[in-house]
């Protein structure tokens, strides 16, 4: 694994473990039991953000802005808040994102969650590498438009080329804004533009048909240009045929959108 593998999954295997038991000082305690006249708040314990929702650059490329979901609710639910630097192998950078938290106590009132931004100061530009935020995401410049990074997938960090195949249409799929476990439908495709019409269920998890148990499709169909990074999504439009769509991009080949139908929403 490696020295630097080692100790992140370290740092990861700590985090877990200050997640789940978490430490108290005696000052926390007495503190929290005058607050409460008696009863003892939840401990604060070390935590890493839910998910991260993206990392930019900032001060010339010297800083890292990564945006962090934590836990929300009634009180007070985060603190500490701080994003560090670790270090640089292979072309990658390492930095993790941590805050302490009541959240995992029951009574805690932190049943929500909000969007925060840490900020990592890296001394230097960064330049062509990749960031690996927490052991675990991984966002990279290449092919994304700055100051945002572009996070990488299941496949990597290097983006599929753009042609008309099922792995390039995934990508196209994943670099758009829409929820995941979205499948597509191609509507057509050349060399430089695509067009797929993406479909995503939304609602609760049905059991058998007639359990009073219902969800609902949305549709939405995604036009697409070809850059060296792969397909970009440039624009939506679900009307029949060119008319719509030809006049946000006029440029858009007829042969490509003479024949589509109306789009259905479900």
């Amino acid at each position: 694994m490696g020295q630097r593998g080692i100790r992140m999954a370290v740092l990861g295997a700590a985090l877990v473990i200050l997640a789940g038991c978490g430490s108290e000082t005696a000052e926390t305690a007495e503190t929290a039991e005058q607050a409460t006249g008696g009863a003892t708040a939840p401990a604060w314990t070390l935590a890493a953000p839910i998910r991260i929702d993206g990392v930019r650059t900032a001060d010339g490329g010297r800083s890292l802005v990564v945006g962090a979901e934590v836990p929300d609710g009634a009180g007070d639910c985060v603190r500490g808040l701080r994003g560090e630097f670790d270090t640089v192998e292979h072309g990658t950078v390492y930095v993790r994102v941590t805050y302490e938290t009541r959240s995992l106590g029951r009574d805690s009132g932190c049943t929500g969650t909000r969007k925060a931004e840490a900020t990592v100061k890296l001394g230097e530009p960064l330049g062509s590498r990749r960031v690996m935020v927490n052991s675990r995401d991984v966002y990279t410049p290449a092919g994304a438009v700055l100051p945002a990074l572009r996070q990488c997938g299941e496949n990597g960090c290097d983006p599929t080329p753009p042609r008309c195949t099922s792995s390039s249409y995934r990508q196209a799929v994943n670099d758009t804004d829409i929820a995941k476990h979205t499948s597509w439908e191609e509507r057509g495709c050349d060399d430089t533009w695509l067009v797929l019409d993406l479909s995503t269920r939304m609602g609760p998890v049905c059991g058998d048909p007639g359990d009073g148990c219902s969800s609902s499709r949305i549709s939405q169909r995604w036009f697409y240009r070809a850059e060296t990074s792969g397909w970009r999504p440039v624009a939506t439009n679900g009307g029949e045929g060119c008319a719509g769509v030809r006049k946000v991009l006029p440029e858009l080949p007829v042969r490509l959108c003479a024949s589509l139908p109306q789009l259905d929403r479900g």
